[in-house]
Formats: C-alpha cells, structure tokens, sequence
C-alpha cells in the first residue's frame, strides 16, 4: 500500500513539473493588414486596408528559443493604374500566408518578450466578384518574416500575445500588364491569445 501512494506522489508530481514546463502553445490572432503603394515599370499599386486572422503553433526548442508556424488569412482590393492611364483597376483578392519562423523570447515575472524572423509564402488569389480583369491569375510570392512582441502570461496555460509582424514580399501582379518588379513590407500588427499545453 506504502508502494502505491509513493508512486502515486511520485507520478502527480511528475504530472506538475511536465504542466508547468509547457513547451507548446498555439494561438489565435486577430490582425490589421495594411501595404504601401508600390510604384514601378509605369505601374502603381494601392492596396486597401482590412483585418484578418492567424492561426500559430509554437514549439519551444529550449526555454528562450522556439519554432512557430503560422497560417494567416485575409481579404482585400488592390487598386492598379498603368501606361498613363488614370483609372483605377481593381482586383479583389484573397492573401494567405504560410510561414515558418524561429522564436526568440525572454522572461520578465508575467511578460514575455519575443523578436522572431523566418520564411514563407504570400499567395494572392483574385476572386472574381469585384475584379476589374478576369484574365488575372494568383501569385504565390516567397519573402521574409520578421517581427516581434510582447506576451502577458494570464495563467500557467494562457497568455495575451501582441505584436507587430512584418512580411517582406514581391509585390502581386495578377497579369503581365499589372507587374510592379518591386517588393514591398507587408505590415500586420496583431493581438491574440495563446493556450499552452
């Protein structure tokens, strides 16, 4: 009986050592993307402003250095006018994001700061409802990932993450006429919260 309860102790406090050495967190974001107007080869770009969302799974390698994933979505318009002419053409379109980055955080008590850096991929999709040009065609751009934040640890399983993401990328053409040739800083500031396990 001794035996049992030992193993018994033995076990829940093995239990609570491995819970509070969570090395795994995923999370969820909400985030503001806005582009710079893009000038080049006779053709400007404005894109508009909107909201969209990110889906992260984090792995920490060692307690301040970590491996993250992350799937973003959003949806806007991107404003093309060309050769001289005037007119706005818009394109609306999808922007995912597929990213890998690795993590490099600190620990302050409840804070946690973090700067990050990695690769991924932008893939715009033209949707063809609101799409001036029905010969547009989806590009899927490869660029850097920077960035860096601050997470506030509510509880041993969750944090409040913000942070500011910054994504380095060819800027999307759709169609031979629409091609900028230049790249552009994808700002996405974003605020989220995190569950760790």
């Amino acid at each position: 009986m001794k035996k049992m309860i030992l193993l018994g102790a033995l076990m829940l406090s093995s239990a609570a050592v491995y819970a509070q050495e969570s090395r795994q967190d995923v999370s969820i974001s909400g985030f503001y993307l806005a582009a710079p107007q893009v000038n080049g080869n006779a053709v400007v770009l404005n894109p508009t402003t909107t909201a969209g969302v990110l889906a992260s799974y984090r792995f920490l390698l060692t307690p301040r250095s970590g491996l993250e994933l992350n799937y973003g979505f959003a949806q806007n318009t991107d404003y093309y006018r060309c050769c001289g002419n005037f007119t706005k053409n818009p394109i609306h379109a999808r922007q995912q994001e597929l990213s890998a980055a690795y993590v490099f955080g600190l620990s302050f008590k409840n804070y946690n700061p973090f700067v990050e850096a990695g690769i991924g991929a932008l893939v715009f999709t033209p949707i063809q409802q609101g799409t001036y040009t029905l010969d547009s065609k989806q590009n899927t751009n490869i660029g850097a990932l920077f960035g860096g934040g601050m997470a506030y640890e509510l509880s041993p399983s969750f944090d409040i993450r913000v942070q500011y993401r910054g994504f380095l990328v060819k800027a999307p053409s759709f169609t031979d006429n629409f091609k900028t040739g230049r790249y552009e800083v994808v700002s996405m500031p974003a605020v989220g919260i995190a569950y760790h396990f």
